[in-house]
């Protein structure tokens, strides 16, 4: 399934050379030159953010009045999923398009070694690797190979240092090394020493004081109005909302006021704040294409890489690092002229991999070139919930930072989930339709469903080559 990008590059070389044009103002070989009907792309994730965290999708408590403009613009999708309940999986496979099981990217960058085992247990977590290996070809070789201008704005976390002897360093695994023409403060942080200057981050220039997110929004408005005559790929991964938790003052303050006045469930004014601060980042960059003229061509996704940690998750399950849904299922808009019709909303279940290749093909990039486990979901966002049922899958067989989870798999088919766990060898068995909070497992009184799925996981586990938790005894 691994693509090395000598062979992807040759790959393109050929097809520039054979295939025709579909148009005199379009060139298939790689240009800067401006394509209509290759749209613009905004990939937007956030860190850490919950299903539940914006005000479009429930929390009266949290003003994002940005995120929301661009739900009511778009679609909104009630039953996406992150590849992983931690960050560095669902980075690695949003940039390649595979699954973590099949990279063997399961656990987050600075993570638990793999071997590692809680003193309790004899389970030992699966190897894994901890960072993305160039071999791989991204998202943005792709797209700049096709003649987009490719910027990386924000937390990469891809580049955790290699102890293999032979392996680059750390900086040669940094965005500018894996197909971005710009790196805006992408390095092996899974978060940001601090949100005001000093950043202490190596790709970070201290320029007075500005809150982070809207020094990255600021810089991305810069890229897009010096490449507004080209197609651009601008890859905003924003540091919020993960720790530390701070924000401006003012933000502070009035979510301080909030909490007091309305003596509700709002339990942490700073996370509120930090989570308005990150949707006026968002307004400012949406504001800034709009007066350039550039909404009409520019496909723009929001989502976020798992769940919350300092969150109330409620009605879900469970929390960042668990397999339960608070740890996967995630926020996720996508607006695209044209294509997606205001107001719209899905509640058709998609991964991470699916934004790989919807985005892939948007660009009309050639199919032949890439393996993946998403599927483009262009047809789904002109016609919602029009779309064939299919399993998705999910690995995670390490233990997170909290140490609080048990080593498992998972899948969803329709309506059903199945959990899996190592230490045990059981499953769990819940129906989301009825039950989004799985309180209610169903293993037991439906057990030829449960054994059906088992099976099905277990298959897609070997597809994958998908390294698993051992015994320290074996």
């Amino acid at each position: 399934m691994k693509n090395p990008k000598r062979q992807v590059l040759f790959l393109w070389t050929i097809l520039c050379s054979v295939l025709p044009l579909w148009s005199h103002a379009e060139e298939i070989c790689p240009s800067r030159k401006k394509a209509a009907n290759r749209p613009n792309i905004i990939l937007i994730m956030a860190d850490d953010l919950g299903w539940k965290d914006l005000h479009c999708y429930g929390n009266s408590m949290v003003d994002t009045p940005a995120i929301d403009q661009l739900a009511k613009s778009g679609m909104r999708f009630t039953d996406a999923y992150s590849a992983s309940p931690v960050c560095t999986p669902t980075r690695a496979a949003l940039m390649t398009g595979l699954s973590p099981a099949r990279l063997q990217i399961t656990n987050h960058a600075g993570g638990h070694p793999p071997g590692f085992r809680l003193p309790q247990s004899d389970l030992e977590s699966a190897a894994w690797t901890r960072h993305l290996p160039l071999a791989e070809v991204t998202l943005a070789e792709h797209l700049k190979q096709a003649g987009y201008a490719t910027g990386f704005f924000g937390k990469w976390h891809l580049s955790h240092r290699p102890r293999g002897a032979g392996e680059p360093s750390e900086p040669n695994l940094r965005p500018q090394h894996q197909g971005f023409d710009v790196n805006v403060g992408g390095c092996d942080f899974g978060g940001p020493p601090s949100y005001f200057s000093p950043y202490k981050n190596p790709e970070l220039e201290d320029d007075g004081n500005p809150y982070l997110p809207d020094l990255l929004a600021e810089a991305c408005v810069t890229f897009i109005r010096d490449h507004q005559s080209e197609p651009f790929f601008v890859c905003w991964w924003n540091y919020s909302v993960h720790y530390p938790f701070q924000a401006p003052d003012s933000l502070i303050k009035k979510y301080e006021q909030r909490q007091k006045a309305e003596d509700t469930s709002l339990k942490n004014p700073t996370y509120a704040a930090m989570i308005e601060g990150m949707d006026r980042s968002v307004g400012h960059l949406m504001k800034a294409v709009s007066a350039m003229g550039l909404d009409d061509n520019t496909l723009v996704i929001f989502t976020s890489d798992n769940g919350p940690f300092a969150a109330d998750v409620r009605p879900l399950r469970a929390e960042k690092g668990h397999l339960y849904e608070g740890g996967i299922r995630v926020p996720l808009i996508v607006r695209w002229p044209g294509v997606t019709k205001p107001e719209t909303i899905c509640k058709t279940p998609v991964i991470t991999m699916d934004l790989f290749q919807t985005i892939y093909e948007a660009a009309r990039l050639p199919a032949a070139s890439i393996s993946s486990d998403g599927l483009n979901i262009k047809p789904l966002l002109d016609q919602p919930n029009n779309w064939p049922e299919r399993a998705l899958f999910f690995h995670y067989p390490n233990y997170a930072f909290h140490k609080k989870n048990r080593l498992g798999s998972a899948m969803r088919e329709g309506d059903y989930k199945l959990v899996y766990f190592y230490d045990d060898e059981k499953s769990e068995l819940y129906n989301l339709s009825d039950d989004i909070s799985e309180a209610i497992d169903l293993s037991q009184s439906e057990p030829e469903r449960t054994l059906r799925m088992e099976n099905q996981l277990k298959a897609w586990l070997n597809k994958t080559g998908a390294n698993r938790p051992v015994r320290k005894s074996q």
